[in-house]
């Protein structure tokens, strides 16, 4: 689904409204009674019992609050109607709706914070509809101002709140909360998805995200070309690789797994595991000597082999034994409970020569710090990473301006990689300038070992011959949806990575 900047929607605006010719008020309307349905929804029970508070801006979103409560109105629900910003700069669209309103025997009172009987009916509605700011916000909001004080009665109120296009305060391009911001039960947004719902703090204040549409031609929609998009079961569903029939093991591709040391013996299990529940034929695991008694008892369908050591870590030996397996395989995963050591460095640099594609987790990651053209050395050839904001910081990632699609953007452009920037809402960038962000997966993967399993999975999509780019993408959701599952089954608290693994065979039947 295309996943729209606040500029982008600015543009198919002005281009509805003055190539097309179709009047502004029209939009609004429109706009509003996909805002008024949703709050009429939301009722607890029938609308001539229940009571609303609607909070308007003086800009055209705030008209769309206006036109929403006339439409509530009409359907019986006690309204009241706030101006949170200035009768004098109400655009012409909303000063329009205000007199239709008025019309109605409702008037838009200004928001004073001090009232106390305005605080008494928003605490009592039933429904809150907050249309202050659209998705030209830009600036940050004191919470102290009248507009933060609007804000914070909202999420006072126990009502539910509809937001009308993007949660006030929100910044509808990266997803950054300006200062304060309502948390809306359910946001309508119009046209399209904005990139601000789908990652950051901006996923967590919009709630459920539904998309209105208002008039604008189909065709000017089809044609805005979006580099952010979010990744659907349909998506995945389409590039999950086929299975041959007349396959045999060797078909279906060869994952080479490094890790393990003393003390994390959990991490390149998990990740072997996981590389065999999302179809991969066949899964060598390469550990330390000293811990190979241990995944050799716990892996069933995949084959760990014994490497030499040094104190429990991998040993410059190793490298050679490695690179003789590589040869044999198809991809290799890299990192999953490595360790930390100058050796342990070497190595990961000794391998990264390969040819072959590499998925680089944990470890493997923390040994490109200070030494980033080992990263840089491998562009043209597969390369993809899987950090978490720190590991991400850690190798040069800039997160310090709170937008995250920018950041991976970046950093994968810079590199020549694909990255897999993990968090609520994983976004995955490509060096030609794309993003994908993630739709799946709860706080239930929030646990030590969860980063492990996606690293199976998306060796095991690209051994199979999924592009790096659909392993990533494909491979987070169903990462996510398997941990989804999980949670459903088992709650947040208490599921594990290994559950997540258990529940890769329903998330394969769902897809086909």
């Amino acid at each position: 689904m295309k996943l729209a900047s606040a500029a982008q929607m600015r543009e198919l605006d002005r281009q509805a409204i003055e190539e097309r010719k179709i009047p502004s008020i029209d939009l609004m309307d429109r706009a509003a009674e996909g805002v008024a349905r949703a709050a009429l929804s939301l009722l607890p029970e029938r609308p001539a019992k229940c009571r609303a508070a609607v909070f308007c801006g003086s800009g055209n979103n705030g008209g769309d609050g206006i036109a929403a409560a006339r439409i509530l109105f009409l359907n019986g629900v006690k309204v009241k109607t706030f101006l949170v910003g200035d009768y004098e700069k109400l655009t012409p669209d909303a000063l329009e709706e205000t007199g239709r309103l008025s019309e109605c025997g409702v008037e838009l009172e200004p928001f004073d914070p001090e009232n106390a009987e305005q605080r008494a009916w928003v605490l009592t509605s039933h429904v809150i509809v907050d249309a202050v700011f659209g998705v030209g916000l830009s600036r940050e909001i004191a919470p102290e101002s009248r507009y933060g004080r609007a804000i914070a009665l909202m999420n006072e109120s126990p009502a539910s709140v509809v937001a009308a296009d993007v949660a006030s305060g929100v910044d509808a391009s990266t997803g950054r909360v300006l200062g304060c911001a309502v948390k809306a039960d359910k946001t309508i947004t119009f046209t399209l998805k904005k990139i601000g719902q789908a990652v950051g703090d901006g996923a967590l204040h919009s709630g459920e995200v539904e998309v209105q549409e208002i008039g604008i031609p189909q065709d000017l929609v089809h044609q805005t070309v979006c580099p952010v998009q979010s990744v659907e079961a349909p998506f995945v569903r389409a590039v999950l690789p086929p299975r041959k029939a007349d396959g045999h093991k060797g078909t279906f591709g060869k994952v080479l797994v490094v890790g393990g040391a003393v003390g994390y013996t959990g991490a390149p299990y998990l990740a072997a595991e996981a590389a065999v529940r999302s179809g991969c034929g066949l899964v060598f695991l390469g550990v330390p000597e000293s811990i190979w008694a241990i995944e050799a008892a716990r892996c069933v369908s995949s084959m760990p082999f014994p490497l030499p050591e040094k104190d429990g870590l991998f040993s410059d030996k190793a490298l050679q034994g490695l690179r003789d397996k590589l040869a044999g395989c198809d991809v290799l995963a890299l990192g999953p409970g490595l360790g930390r050591s100058d050796r342990v460095t070497r190595l990961v640099h000794g391998l990264l020569e390969t040819e072959k594609p590499v998925v680089l987790d944990a470890d493997g990651i923390n040994a490109l710090a200070g030494h980033m053209d080992k990263l840089d050395a491998r562009r043209g050839r597969v390369t993809i990473l899987t950090p978490h904001d720190g590991e991400f910081a850690r190798i040069g990632g800039d997160l310090t301006h709170g937008d995250r699609v920018r950041a991976a953007r970046e950093f994968a452009q810079a590199h020549g990689c694909v990255l897999v920037l993990k968090g609520h809402r994983t976004v995955v960038a490509v060096p030609e300038g794309n993003v994908l962000v993630n739709t799946t997966g709860g706080s239930g993967l929030a646990r030590g070992g969860s980063g492990d399993v996606l690293t199976g999975i998306i060796a095991s999509l690209l051994a199979q011959g999924a592009t790096a780019v659909q392993a990533a993408a494909a491979g987070v959701w169903m990462h996510g949806r398997a941990g989804d599952l999980a949670s459903a089954r088992l709650s947040a608290y208490a599921m594990t990575p290994e559950d997540v693994i258990g529940s890769l065979p329903e998330v394969f039947l769902e897809l086909q």
